[in-house]
C-alpha cells in the first residue's frame, strides 16, 4: 500500500524493455522509477528535525563519475543537484541551465525549455531568477477528476535516466542521460561526464524542422568553500556541523569561447587561474558531434559563446523561438565582478516523416582539485588520466563523443544479470541500481593514485547532515555495494581504517549527546591510540588523515568499532569478486589485531565479552545500552572468529607467525561463547543487554550472526534460537508496527507498542538496518519476509519523495532523518544473499595501470 494518497510503486515501475530511445512508441525502460513529469507532490516526507537538510522531493539521478563532482536533473526538468565540490552540498536551480527545443511545421513553430518553469528562490538569489523572455514546459497535473494528465514522463535506473515529452510537441521527443559507471572499470567511472542522447523523430506526415539547444551557466570558481573554518558547532540534534559558503555568482576572469576538436564541437567555459590550480577552478564544455550525417538531411550548429543570463533572456530566446537559431558569436571577453556569462549551443534540423535523429550532447567538466583544511588539498582520481591542469574538458567531451555508444552497451551488459532475476519482485530490482547513486552524489572523494595507494583513496560521507568519511559502523551495511561492484575500492577504505587505527590525537572536543541530556559540557580526547576510528574524517579538516571528525559521541568507548573493522576485512578478503588478496590480508591483520585487544580492554567483569557503558556507544548512539549486549555482543564473538580465520591463513599461506594471536583470541572467544547466552537468552530472543533491563525486541540483535554466518564463520547462536530471535523480531518490530508498511522499527516491546512513546532510535525504521535484517532472513531461508520488509522499505522511499536522497531514518509520521545515507547500499546484502554471490560482470576486474 502506498502512502500520502500516491499511486503503488508497482504501477510507477510497470514499463516495457529495458533498452534505450527507439524510434517506435517510447516504452518506460524496465526495472526503473518513474515519474510523470513536472507532477507535484500530494505530501511527501519532511525532515524530522528543522536543522536537517531538506531540499525537497524533486531529487533525479545524479550524473557525473565518483569522485569528480556530479550534477543532478530532477524529474521536473530542472538542474537543481550541484555536487561539485568534494563533500560538500548545494541544491539550486540556475534557470539559464537548461535544454530547449524548437519546432515547425512550416505553418506553426512553438518552443520551449524542457523543464517547468522554475521558482524564484530569496534564500539563493545568486541562483537568478527565472528567465521572463523564456517559454517553459507545461508539468503534468492532476485534474479535479482525479485524472492524470501527462504530459512526460521522467524515469532513473542508475547509471540510466530517461525523460520523454509527450503531448505538446508533434515530434516524438525523448533524452537518456547516463556517465560511464561500469563495475569493475576503475578508469571511466571516475569520469567528470554526463552524456544526453536525444531521439528526435516524426510520426507525422509534414516534414519537421527540429531544433535542440543547450544553455549553460559558466560556474568556474563557484564551488569552493569561502568560510573553510574546521570548528565544531552543534545542531539541535546534538551531531556536529561546519560552514560552507560556495562562491555561488563569482564571475570575476571568466570567458567563453568556441572549441573544436577532432570530431567535436562545442564552447569552453572557463574562469580565473591561480598558480596551482585552486578549488573550483577549471572548465567546462558543452559539445556535440562534428558531422554532417547525423541526420538524413544533415545538421546545422549554432555556438553563442557569452550571453547574458542576469536579464530577461531574450537575446537568445527571441531568435530560438523565431527560428531555432541563436546568436552565432565567439565572444571569449573576460567578465568582471558581478557580471554572469552562459554560453549555449543549437543543433538544428529537418525531419521528413517517418525519420530519426539521434543525437548525443555531452556535459564535461575538469574541476580537478578538492581542498582540506590548512591548505591541504587532493586531486580527483580522472586526472590520473586527463592531467591535474584543469584544461582537458574538450578532450573529456570528446572521449564522450566517440566512445558513448560502447559506455551504452557495458552498462546493458552489467545490469542484465540483475534485470533477469525476475525472481526478486521489481521494485527491489529497482531499488539495487538506484541506490547506488549515493557513490556519486554522497560527498564522495576519490583521489589519484600513489604508490601505497594504486586506485587512489575513496570515501563516501555517512550523509550530508553528518558529514564524515565511511562511518565504519554504518559501512558494515552500506559497503556491500562497493565490494561487490568495485572491490578495490572497499579494500582502499579498509586501509585507510588500518592506518588510522594505531594513530592518536589527544586534542579534547566537547560531546555533544550530553548537550542534549541537559548535562553540560563533557569533553574527551579526539582519538586514542588503538580505538578503532568510527569515521575517516570530514571534507573541512583532513579526510582520510585526521579521522574521528563526530563529536556526537565519544567513539573511542564504542563497543561495536573494532569487531565491525575485522568482520569487513575478512568479508572483504573471502568474497570480492576479485578474488582472495593475501597481500590486503596482512596489511591489515597488525590493526586487526591491536582494535581488537583495545576492545577487550572494555570487559569489566573478565567474562571475555566488552562491556557497554550506559552513555550510547555503538551505531544505535542515542540509545544506551549497560553491560554485555545482544549487538555488540555478537559482533564481537563473530569478529573472533574472523581473526582466528585471519591468523591461520595468513600462517599457512604466507608465514606469518600468528600463532600467540590466535591463542590469545582462541580464549577470548571460548569465555564469551560460554557467558553470551547465559546473560542474554530469555527463553525466546536475546535481551537487549544484561544490565539495563530495558524490555524490549532488539530488531537487529544478532547482526554479528548474521556477518558469521554469511562469511561461513561457526555462528554465534544456535540456529533454533536464531530463528526463535527473528521470529519475535518479525512479529513484535514489523507486522505489530502500523501492520509492516513501513518495515521494522528498531526496538519494541514484545507486543509492538513502543517502550516510550516520544523514544527516537527505536521508533525509526532505518532503511539501511531493514536491508541488512531482509538478508539475515533471506540468509536463514525466510524469503517471504525478507522481500515483505524490503519492499516496505522501498516504497516508502520510492512513492515518499524520498527517492536519490534515501534517508537513514523514516518514521510513522510522516518525518525522516539523514537523507542521503550511506547505510541504505546495504540493500546490495539481499542480492547477494539471494543470489548467492552472483558476480556482476566487470566487477572482478583488476585496476588498469
Amino acid at each position: 500500500m502506498a502512502r500520502f494518497g500516491l499511486p503503488s510503486l508497482t504501477s510507477l515501475l510497470q514499463g516495457g524493455s529495458s533498452g534505450g530511445p527507439t524510434a517506435g512508441p517510447w516504452q518506460q525502460p524496465g526495472a526503473s522509477w518513474s515519474r510523470p513529469f513536472g507532477l507535484a507532490w500530494e505530501k511527501p516526507y519532511t525532515v524530522r528535525y528543522a536543522s536537517n537538510l531538506d531540499d525537497g522531493p524533486n531529487h533525479g539521478m545524479p550524473l557525473g563519475g565518483f569522485g569528480a563532482g556530479c550534477i543532478g536533473r530532477g524529474p521536473d526538468g530542472s538542474f537543481n543537484l550541484w555536487h561539485l565540490d568534494g563533500g560538500e552540498h548545494w541544491f539550486g536551480t540556475l534557470p539559464d541551465c537548461q535544454f530547449a527545443l524548437f519546432e515547425s511545421d512550416g505553418s506553426s513553430s512553438r518552443a520551449h525549455a524542457l523543464a517547468v518553469e522554475p521558482q524564484a528562490d530569496a534564500s539563493r538569489p545568486a541562483a537568478g531568477a527565472p528567465l521572463p523572455a523564456w517559454s517553459w514546459y507545461p508539468a503534468s497535473s492532476q485534474g479535479s477528476d482525479g485524472n492524470l494528465h501527462r504530459t512526460g514522463t521522467y524515469t532513473a535506473r542508475y547509471p540510466l535516466s530517461a525523460t520523454h515529452y509527450e503531448g505538446v510537441f508533434a515530434a516524438s521527443v525523448s533524452c537518456e542521460a547516463f556517465s560511464p559507471i561500469l563495475p569493475g572499470d576503475y578508469r571511466r567511472t571516475s569520469y567528470p561526464v554526463a552524456v544526453f542522447v536525444w531521439t528526435l523523430h516524426n510520426p507525422t506526415d509534414q516534414p519537421l524542422t527540429l531544433s535542440l539547444m543547450l544553455s549553460w551557466r559558466n560556474t568556474c570558481g563557484w564551488f569552493t568553500n569561502t568560510d573553510p573554518s574546521a570548528s565544531v558547532h552543534f545542531r539541535d540534534d546534538g551531531s556536529p556541523e561546519h560552514n560552507y559558503v560556495p562562491a555561488i555568482g563569482r564571475s570575476r576572469g571568466q570567458c567563453n569561447r568556441q572549441v573544436g576538436a577532432a570530431g567535436l564541437k562545442g564552447v569552453l567555459l572557463e574562469g580565473e587561474r591561480a598558480e596551482p590550480l585552486a578549488e573550483g577552478q577549471g572548465q567546462w564544455c558543452l559539445a556535440v558531434p562534428d558531422s554532417d550525417d547525423l541526420a538524413p538531411g544533415g545538421v546545422e550548429v549554432f555556438r553563442c559563446s557569452r550571453w547574458n543570463p542576469s536579464g530577461d533572456g531574450a537575446e537568445l530566446w527571441t531568435p530560438f523561438a523565431r527560428d531555432g537559431s541563436i546568436p552565432d558569436s565567439d565572444n571569449n571577453r573576460h567578465s568582471g565582478d558581478d557580471d554572469p556569462a552562459s554560453a549555449a549551443l543549437a543543433v538544428r534540423c529537418r525531419l521528413e516523416p517517418g525519420e530519426t535523429l539521434e543525437l548525443p550532447v555531452v556535459i564535461a567538466w575538469d574541476l580537478p582539485v578538492t581542498s582540506f583544511a590548512s591548505g591541504t588539498r587532493a586531486l580527483r582520481r580522472y586526472t590520473d588520466v586527463f592531467g591535474d591542469q584543469g584544461d582537458n574538458a574538450t578532450a573529456i567531451a570528446a572521449e564522450a563523443l566517440q566512445d558513448w555508444r560502447q559506455w551504452r552497451t557495458a552498462i546493458e551488459a552489467w545490469q542484465a544479470p540483475v534485470l533477469d532475476r525476475t525472481d526478486l519482485p521489481e521494485p527491489l530490482r529497482m531499488a539495487l541500481f538506484n541506490e547506488l547513486y549515493d557513490l556519486a552524489s554522497g560527498g564522495s572523494l576519490w583521489t589519484a593514485a600513489r604508490p601505497e595507494d594504486p586506485v587512489g583513496r575513496f570515501g563516501v560521507l555517512e550523509c550530508l547532515d553528518y558529514a564524515w568519511y565511511e562511518s565504519l559502523d554504518v559501512r558494515l551495511y552500506g559497503s556491500f555495494a562497493l565490494l561487490q561492484l568495485w572491490p578495490e575500492l572497499d579494500k582502499a577504505v579498509l586501509r585507510d581504517f588500518a592506518r588510522a587505527i594505531p594513530a592518536a590525537d589527544p586534542t579534547p572536543r566537547p560531546i555533544g549527546w550530553y548537550f542534549t541530556q541537559g548535562k553540560g559540557r563533557v569533553e574527551a580526547p579526539r582519538k586514542v591510540s588503538g580505538a578503532t576510528p568510527h569515521d575517516l574524517g570530514a571534507p573541512n579538516e583532513r579526510p582520510f588523515d585526521a579521522s574521528n571528525y563526530t563529536a556526537y559521541q565519544d567513539c573511542n568507548l564504542w563497543k561495536d568499532l573494532a569487531s565491525d573493522f575485522v568482520l569487513q576485512v575478512w568479508r572483504t578478503f573471502k568474497l570480492a569478486p576479485s578474488g582472495e588478496d593475501l597481500r590486503f590480508l596482512a596489511d591489515c591483520w597488525p590493526a586487526a589485531v591491536k582494535a581488537l585487544r583495545y576492545l577487550k580492554g572494555f570487559d569489566a567483569n573478565n567474562d571475555g565479552l566488552p562491556d557497554n557503558g550506559g552513555a550510547p556507544d555503538q551505531t544505535f548512539d542515542d540509545w544506551p545500552l549497560k553491560g554485555v549486549s545482544a549487538y555488540c555482543g555478537a559482533l564481537w564473538i563473530a569478529a573472533l572468529e574472523a581473526a582466528l580465520a585471519m591468523g591461520q591463513r595468513l600462517q599457512l599461506e604466507l608465514g606469518v607467525d600468528t600463532s600467540s594471536e590466535q591463542r590469545e583470541f582462541g580464549a577470548w572467544l571460548e569465555q564469551s561463547r560460554a557467558h553470551f547466552d547465559a546473560l542474554l537468552w530469555n527463553g525466546e530472543y536475546y535481551k537487549i543487554d544484561a544490565e539495563s533491563g530495558t524490555p524490549v525486541v532488539m530488531a537487529d540483535q544478532l547482526c554479528g550472526d548474521f556477518y558469521a554466518r554469511l562469511l561461513d564463520l561457526p555462528p554465534v547462536v544456535a540456529e533454533e534460537r536464531a530463528r526463535s530471535s527473528l521470529q519475535a523480531v518479525k512479529e513484535a518490530c514489523f507486522e505489530n508496527f502500523h501492520g509492516g508498511q513501513l518495515g521494522v522499527a528498531n526496538g519494541l516491546r514484545r507486543d509492538g507498542t513502543p517502550l516510550d512513546p516520544n523514544g527516537t532510535h527505536p521508533l525509526e525504521v532505518w532503511t539501511g538496518i531493514n536491508f541488512g535484517l531482509a538478508a539475515y532472513y533471506r540468509l536463514m531461508g525466510e524469503t517471504a519476509t525478507a522481500l515483505a520488509i524490503t519492499g516496505a522499505v522501498v516504497e516508502q522511499v520510492y512513492t515518499g519523495g524520498l527517492q536519490f536522497r534515501t534517508p537513514e531514518a523514516i518514521t510513522a509520521s510522516g518525518t525522516f532523518r539523514a537523507c542521503h545515507y550511506l547505510r541504505a547500499m546495504a540493500i546490495w546484502a539481499l542480492w547477494a544473499t539471494h543470489t548467492g554471490w552472483q558476480t556482476i560482470p566487470g566487477a572482478g576486474n583488476q585496476p588498469a595501470t
